[in-house]
């Protein structure tokens, strides 16, 4: 008996045509209310925070030593790579969605979903993360105001106990407590979901303000923190190589290269400029042109903050949680720690501001495909004109897990799920090239052959370079959206309607 093989199930990767995107803009009811530089403002703002005023003491302290700056300069390259790349689907397809969209109209369906799905680790983990070291320094300003709150009120269940027992073992009697929560974080989350749930234009004017103060008082840690560079803290520039016992390699080009996968998470906030393009006034110029502002005005920065810390103090005495004011505090610059703290605030406010607001874009354009619920994650409030339900579930998801999590367990898989994402964009862009080459592009990336392959290599290899355990849970993660995609989303996709 003659037995016939099945056909091979091509519908994983099937592509939402070009033209359908044309016609969900025309439906979109978002409101079109942001300008050029109100979407470089949303740029800024979602990068420069947790990098600046967090991550440089981890990334300085346990990985790079002074040669952080050399770290911001290979995860800035990385992400110029893909910003190039990010800027001209930007232009073809002015869509909310960012990676997610591109792919799905150039690559494939399950391609699309899996970046869409790991975006999440973005903007939700990223957004967590922030909320974290929010709390931390709002702690950092009630104690230079004489305030003390409970240790259990103020940490997560984890960071609580060990924070209790070093007190203990320092010989200050903390009380015993059964319960902890991370209160301010789970509170600054709330108060970002209302601004979020009432409109873009009152989120951006917001973030605006947010942004311009964020900016000087950065500036003013460059300019002030010149002042008290020792030299010699810089020396020697890379420290000497150091094995731990799980046979991490800390410092030498390593070490520098494991802390530019750490400081990435603090670059990814330029691709939320391209989740906004269905509420900018004219995207096709823009959203391209606010990527690329927003990443080379934050990638200076970043260089300059970096080479004034390690020089203020020497790497090993940044603090973890609050490096840039910690290191004015060790000066003695009392009135600028003041500053700093409060600055910091807005900054990493404004932060989860643009991530929790791209993380909603992204299920906007999800669910207009049909692969997520719509009646969750597409239901726009009739008043405010946002997505509403799903800006009410992604605070409290962010907001539960802030309250509850430490900090370092959330960061890194921020940086994983973004660099897969900006690897798979480069390679997007390329191959629309080849299958659209008379396709309108009001912006062209230069050599794009070049530009492409550098920014897959780089991408990746800092993946490579995360940790073990941190690339466990990226595959877990992973293997579970391919789970939902394979039992809802790709029957449940509206290409099904096409095929």
């Amino acid at each position: 008996m003659e037995t016939k093989l099945k056909p091979v199930d091509t519908s994983v990767w099937r592509k939402k045509p070009l033209a359908a995107y044309e016609a969900d803009m025309k439906k979109s009811e978002l409101k079109r209310v942001l300008t050029r530089w109100g979407l470089t403002s949303l740029g800024i703002g979602a990068v420069i925070g947790g990098g600046i005023f967090v991550l440089t003491g981890i990334a300085a302290h346990d990985w790079a030593g002074p040669a952080l700056a050399l770290s911001f300069v290979l995860a800035g390259v990385a992400c110029t790579f893909a910003a190039l790349c990010y800027a001209e689907f930007a232009s073809i397809l002015p869509v909310e969605g960012s990676a997610y969209a591109y792919s799905y109209g150039t690559v494939g369906e399950i391609f699309a979903w899996l970046i869409g799905w790991n975006l999440i680790l973005e903007y939700m983990m990223g957004a967590t993360t922030v909320a974290v070291s929010w709390s931390g320094y709002f702690e950092k300003l009630l104690h230079l105001f004489g305030i003390n709150p409970p240790i259990y009120l103020m940490n997560d269940p984890i960071t609580a106990q060990e924070k209790a027992e070093k007190l203990r073992a320092a010989g200050e009697i903390i009380p015993d407590f059964s319960f902890a929560v991370n209160l301010p974080a789970f509170l600054i989350v709330l108060v970002v979901t209302y601004i979020l749930v009432r409109g873009i234009k009152e989120a951006a004017s917001t973030n605006n303000i947010i942004v311009i103060v964020k900016v000087v008082v950065v500036i003013f840690v460059i300019i002030v923190g010149a002042f008290y560079i020792d030299t010699t803290n810089w020396t020697p520039f890379i420290p000497q190589p150091v094995i731990d016992n799980s046979g991490q390699q800390h410092y030498g080009f390593n070490g520098i290269v494991t802390a530019a996968s750490i400081v990435f998470f603090a670059y990814i906030g330029f691709d939320a400029v391209s989740t906004q393009a269905g509420e900018a006034i004219n995207p096709k110029k823009d959203v391209p042109f606010a990527i690329l502002a927003s990443l080379i005005i934050c990638t200076i920065l970043y260089i300059l903050v970096s080479l004034v810390l390690t020089g203020m103090v020497p790497f090993k005495d940044l603090d973890l949680k609050a490096p840039v004011a910690q290191a004015f505090a060790d000066k003695g610059l009392t009135w600028a720690v003041y500053i700093i703290t409060i600055a910091a605030l807005g900054g990493l406010t404004s932060v989860m501001l643009v991530m929790m607001l791209g993380q909603t874009r992204i299920f906007l354009g999800m669910a207009k495909d049909g692969l997520l619920p719509k009646n969750m994650f597409a239901s726009i409030h009739p008043t405010f004109k946002t997505p509403w339900k799903s800006t009410i579930l992604v605070g409290l998801i962010v907001a539960t897990v802030a309250s509850l999590t430490p900090i370092d367990k959330v960061s890194e898989l921020c940086s994983s799920g973004t660099l897969l994402a900006f690897a798979m964009i480069c390679g997007a862009v390329w191959l629309l090239r080849v299958r659209e080459p008379n396709l309108e592009r009001p912006y062209r990336t230069p050599a794009l052959p070049v530009i492409a392959t550098l920014g897959i290599c780089a991408n990746l290899y800092l993946m490579y370079n995360l940790r073990t355990d941190t690339k466990i849970s990226f595959v877990i993660w992973c293997t579970l959206g391919l789970i939902v995609y394979f039992t809802y989303s790709r029957r449940n996709s509206h290409l099904n309607q096409r095929d």
